[in-house]
């Protein structure tokens, strides 16, 4: 029903129109030009041995004619239009006249069939897989798109639509959502496979989901420096956080791995544990800090399109500098507590046998 798809639409624009937030509200139900309607009664077209779609093809070929032939001119062809003289068309009341059985020993005129009317129609008509939409559309003045798709959930909210019509937030809203959710499937997928590599590396299913825990750590340091630096989540961010996923597990893998070898030489596994951070504290920190380093110029954003970049910049640094504080102290306890493993010390000779 286009009249109340009009009335739905002009009510969300109207919505919209009243919060700072939304500039140049637009919606596509606007009203179009005025236009000659000619309703049929199909009842009477009926009694009449009349098809609709024939008398309605009569009328278009009375009003806006056919092209019966093409006149060539030189090099161009020219269309040669056949229809109804113009006083025979030129008012509502010749149209009324126009006769729609012309073959026929008793003729009708549309008038007996049809109702005919000047109306105002819809500026456009659009379709989505095949129902009727309006589309309400509107630019930002401030704030990001999350905020504001929200406030247009909460504009919905408050509109009573009619029965029958149902509103969706599309657009540019739409596609970051798809966008997160691959973004969210390529970032389970990297912890996956990094935690295949680590497994078959350590020969051990435990060690491995003892790093992982350096992922989560990762995460609170991501979203601490974007609310610090006010950076609102895109999907710059969730590259950078699927970077962060394999930058973030080498400082606890050079750490465990070092554990592991010491326990290999029968060493208790406390004292292993705290000769590794005192051995692996220097070399974690130069690697945190070159890192750290060389991603700054680019979260502090310089030239043209740095609000792009940095984004990704902030995240990594936020995330490796937290986790590398957090690994020092949360996977060695991690570590005493999950694994179970027993060493068998090795010899530092082997007898030779003669």
């Amino acid at each position: 029903d286009l009249d109340k798809l009009k009335q739905a639409g002009d009510a969300v624009a109207n919505k919209l129109s009243t919060n700072d937030r939304f500039a140049d509200v637009k919606s596509t139900m606007e009203t179009g030009s005025p236009e000659i309607q000619i309703i049929f009664d199909r009842d009477k077209a009926a009694a009449l041995g009349l098809q609709v779609h024939e008398v309605a093809d009569l009328v278009v070929s009375n009003v806006r004619g056919d092209v019966a032939t093409r006149y060539s001119w030189r090099d161009r062809k020219i269309d040669v239009l056949v229809r109804a003289r113009e006083a025979d068309r030129a008012s509502i009341a010749e149209i009324q006249r126009l006769i729609v059985n012309p073959n026929s020993e008793r003729p009708i005129p549309l008038s007996a069939i049809a109702d005919v009317q000047i109306a105002n129609g819809p500026g456009e008509i659009r379709r989505v897989d095949q129902q009727r939409v309006a589309i309400v559309s509107a630019n930002l003045n401030y704030g990001d798109l999350g905020e504001a798709a929200e406030e247009v959930e909460q504009a919905l909210a408050e509109v009573k639509l009619p029965t029958g019509i149902m509103a969706q937030i599309a657009g540019q809203n739409e596609e970051m959502s798809e966008s997160f959710q691959s973004l969210l499937f390529a970032l389970a997928l990297a912890v996956f496979l990094v935690y295949l590599v680590m497994a078959s590396q350590f020969e051990s299913l435990l060690h491995p989901f003892i790093i992982l825990f350096t992922i989560p750590l990762a995460l609170v340091g991501a979203i601490l420096a974007l609310y610090i630096t006010g950076t609102t989540i895109s999907v710059v961010v969730f590259i950078g956080l699927i970077l962060l996923a394999g930058i973030v597990v080498n400082n606890a893998i050079i750490l465990i791995d070092l554990i592991n070898q010491m326990r290999e030489k029968g060493m208790d596994k406390i004292e292993a544990i705290k000769e590794g951070g005192k051995s692996r504290l220097r070399p974690i920190l130069m690697t945190t800090m070159t890192t750290t380093l060389g991603l700054l110029p680019l979260a502090i954003g310089f030239g043209d399109g740095a609000e792009l970049r940095a984004p990704m910049g902030i995240t990594v640094i936020g995330g490796l500098m937290i986790s590398t504080l957090l690994t020092l102290v949360v996977i060695p306890v991690m570590y005493a507590i999950l694994d179970r493993k027993s060493y068998q010390p090795k010899p530092e000779f082997e007898p030779v046998t003669k």
